[in-house]
């Protein structure tokens, strides 16, 4: 295994972390409090109250809120101090994240602007640009957008056709082109657009101010949901472009945008802890609050059963979230004490956890939308009432699956990109994979554990590793080169990465609490844990043996079979009960507090 001095990403699939190696929501720290705290009560002052104005598309009522949330210093929490921000860490901006993620179509455009509309400009722009834009960016009085879709290019996002030209005089390049599904379109300020210059096989990016000649914007789009932010269309038609707001160099452009795509899927996984949140305080209220056959729908085990999942699966997704939010920031400390310029050391710091930042994404998304969907049950009926709150939810969160790469996209990044490090040699994948290889000739029908809880678990999800590991070797003996292609089988492997990195963190933190809770309240936390093992060792069974049947050849299936049951056992416990006590708890505080 490697050293454990530096992890690097993508590292958790053949290492084990201990837990006093990862940071959790207990760590925050007073003045992170504080900085939740505020964004928490600018929600329910300028936000909530605001809603169906909002979803009716007032005219200027978005932008004055978040010019309002500029102005209180909401705008710049990542952006540095030395452009009118606040220059808060990667875990900072990412609690940010999660609380305003409960503000629906608000969230949305928070995130915007102050993530992919300004991010570009911070981590890729020269001194010139920055000292230009950053500090009006910061305080609101600019608001940004980011412009890389087209009606022909999405997921491929560099088969974009809009073109840039230089002017005969060189002082301009005349863009040309049209973007699509533009958040913030409709009222930002400053636009971050791609374009490939000249024949270009490769994008370059621009700083576009909206009133350079030649931009015109559509109207507004009609959406599902998140239907108070604003989504648009916008046309360039010899859009002149001073040469000077040419972003990063030439051909940059699908370096930027990807890289900025990375820190959109993290920042998403955070989004949907605080809509998750508000989503579950919404159903268990509802549940103590409706009577059928004479008693309150919280009494029922069908209605506990949701609750508890719900809780937890929105306690994993926070917890891995936490996890990895402190291994950017220590890869961006390393980077910075290793001579990396600051805006430099947070790009490579995020790129190289893109493995995690698209397996949080999907898995995030995901959750969400499993629990607003179960809210929307809970809720019966009503649920499907636009009366209700939890409808909203539920019409918002369907986006979240497509937002920053599909998860389609986001799957195939996830195998891909960790095989690749492995065939590249760095990490170490291949090398484990073969020992688990050899192993699996005379393995045990169960795991041998120990005795000792956190032992075992962490040995389930060892195995659970293991289970990825066996495979890749296998299907890379098979596919060879052509794995790469396999989408069906990459699918497979992405979500056995997900779960084992998943299963781990709730592990690492449940672990931590033991020191932090008491004796009683901690049980409930061991409840967690443990009906999550259960249902993750079901997933990653199933997607082994679909794997398995694709491309192990028939006389080998046996073994590999065998060796998939034993890296799937669990020790036994009683889910039921377990998801009742959770449940319990969750109702009697009727609200999510965990």
């Amino acid at each position: 295994m490697a050293n454990k001095d530096a992890i690097k990403g993508g590292e958790f699939i053949i290492r084990h972390t201990e837990a006093d190696e990862i940071f959790i929501p207990e760590d925050f720290n007073e003045e992170q409090r504080m900085i939740a705290q505020s964004c928490q009560d600018f929600l329910d002052t300028e936000v909530i109250p605001k809603l169906d104005r909002l979803d009716a598309h007032e005219e200027g009522l978005m932008p004055k809120i978040l010019k309002k949330a500029g102005e209180l210093g909401l705008l710049g929490i990542s952006i540095p101090e030395e452009y009118m921000g606040f220059g808060q860490d990667f875990t900072t901006s990412m609690l940010v994240a999660d609380t305003l993620g409960a503000g629906y179509a608000f969230s949305v455009a928070y995130s915007a602007d102050t993530g992919i509309g300004t991010l570009p400009i911070m981590y890729y722009g020269n001194e010139t640009q920055k000292q230009k834009y950053l500090p009006e960016l910061a305080t609101g009085e600019l608001l940004g957008a980011y412009c890389l879709t087209e009606p022909g290019a999405g997921s491929d996002a560099n088969s974009g056709k809009t073109k840039a030209v230089l002017n005969a005089a060189g002082t301009h390049y005349l863009l040309n082109g049209s973007k699509m599904w533009i958040t913030n379109g409709g009222f930002a300020d400053i636009l971050t657009v791609f374009a490939k210059i000249d024949d270009d096989r490769i994008l370059s990016a621009f700083i576009v101010e909206r009133n350079f000649p030649g931009v015109t914007f559509n109207t507004e789009e009609h959406k599902m949901g998140i239907k108070g932010s604003s989504t648009v269309q916008i046309f360039f038609n010899d859009c002149e472009v001073p040469v000077e707001n040419l972003l990063g160099n030439r051909g940059d452009g699908f370096r930027i945008a990807l890289n900025i795509l990375n820190l959109g899927r993290i920042k998403l996984g955070a989004n949907v802890i605080g809509a998750s949140k508000t989503a579950i305080n919404q159903s268990v209220q509802y549940s103590n609050e409706r009577k059928q056959f004479k008693t309150l729908i919280s009494n029922f085990g069908a209605i506990k059963y949701k609750l508890a999942q719900q809780v937890i699966k929105a306690f994993a997704n926070e917890t891995a979230v936490y996890r990895m939010s402190k291994n950017v920031d220590d890869a961006v400390k390393r980077n910075i004490a290793n001579g990396m310029e600051k805006g430099q050391a947070n790009v490579e710091a995020q790129r190289e956890f893109a493995i995690e930042a698209a397996l949080i994404k999907v898995f995030g998304s995901e959750m969400l939308d499993y629990v607003v969907d179960e809210g929307v049950q809970i809720h019966g009926g009503m649920g499907y009432s636009s009366e209700t709150p939890i409808e909203r939810g539920y019409r918002d969160s369907r986006i979240n699956r497509i937002f920053e790469g599909t998860n389609e996209i986001n799957r195939n990044v996830t195998a891909d990109t960790l095989i690749k490090k492995g065939q590249k040699g760095e990490l170490a994948i291949f090398e484990e994979a073969a020992k688990i290889t050899e192993l699996i000739k005379n393995v045990p029908d169960s795991p041998q554990f120990t005795g000792d809880y956190y032992e075992d678990v962490k040995i389930t999800v060892m195995n659970f590793k293991a289970v990825f590991l066996m495979l890749v070797d296998a299907a890379q003996n098979h596919f060879g080169r052509n794995l790469a292609r396999e989408q069906e089988v990459l699918f497979n492997f992405a979500d056995i990465i997900m779960e084992s990195y998943v299963a781990e963190s709730v592990l690492l933190r449940v672990k931590r609490l033991e020191s932090v809770k008491n004796a009683d309240t901690h049980k409930l936390y061991k409840d967690i844990l443990n009906v999550y093992l259960f249902d993750s060792a079901n997933i990653v069974y199933k997607q082994g043996l679909e794997a398995i049947y694709s491309f192990v050849d028939e006389a080998e299936q046996c073994k590999y079979i065998k060796a998939l049951r034993c890296f799937t056992k669990v020790k036994p416990t009683n889910v039921k009960e377990a998801r009742q006590r959770i449940a319990n708890k969750l109702i009697e505080d009727n609200k999510y507090m965990f």
